[in-house]
């Protein structure tokens, strides 16, 4: 291989992701990374972030970032052309590891759970705009009792290092990667939200970014983000 073209397969490939994806993108990345793809930066924002960032002019080779915007983009003409589904994540239900079992499986069981918690906990981002909706929609006011965060994973260490009957409400992907946290459940299928992800192209990337999009849209990198909790899209 000429030394020109092989420093340019392997310049670095500058990856903006959505935070929910964190966990699934950090294991396919490993396995790119393990199969002799290129290095790969990758920085993580939600999804309001995302819009920011790219209305400010950021260029990242490869977007990962709910479907919606990365449509966008498209109709913008801001993407290099190619974008994929990756798949979809919910909304799940935490609590700290000695807090009592919960019962969530359905609407109204829910519904007891919040207005029994002392403090409920969720993001500003995607999953607490479903989450406000949602709120209205089945009369719940939550009052003094909400506490916000810009990110999941600020709810996530607030209820490790809360107190108190508290109930944490995040992207079920962050959920998971907290082990001192325990994994109440998803929320009940009645009124679950997903939010489906994507991964883009966008204009003037190195060749490596072209080979990180097809992996993480092929079989391979579409497994290993379903081992992550990021499901597929029927």
């Amino acid at each position: 291989m000429l030394p020109a073209l092989a420093r340019a397969q392997s310049a670095p490939v500058r990856v903006l992701s959505a935070g929910a994806m964190e966990p699934g993108m950090k294991a396919a990345l490993a396995r790119f990374a393990a199969s002799g793809g290129a290095p790969v930066q990758l920085a993580f924002a939600t999804a309001p972030q995302l819009r920011e960032r790219l209305a400010g002019g950021e260029t990242p080779d490869v977007l990962i970032a709910p479907v919606g915007l990365v449509n966008e983009l498209a109709t913008a003409g801001r993407l290099a052309g190619e974008r994929a589904t990756l798949g979809r994540i919910g909304v799940g239900v935490a609590v700290r590891q000695d807090a009592p079992v919960l019962e969530i499986g359905d609407t109204a069981a829910f519904r007891r759970a919040i207005e029994e918690a002392e403090r409920v906990v969720f993001n500003r981002a995607s999953t607490g705009l479903y989450l406000e909706r949602l709120f209205e929609r089945l009369g719940i006011s939550l009052g003094a009792k909400a506490v916000r965060y810009a990110t999941g994973a600020e709810v996530m260490k607030h209820i490790v290092e809360g107190s108190g009957r508290e109930i944490g409400l995040a992207p079920t992907t962050e959920i998971l990667l907290v082990p001192a946290a325990r994994f109440v459940g998803p929320l009940p299928a009645e009124i679950q939200n997903f939010t489906a992800y994507a991964a883009a192209l966008l204009p003037n990337g190195p060749p490596g970014a072209a080979a990180l999009f097809s992996f993480l849209s092929g079989a391979e990198g579409r497994d290993i983000l379903a081992a992550a909790g990021i499901e597929a899209v029927p």
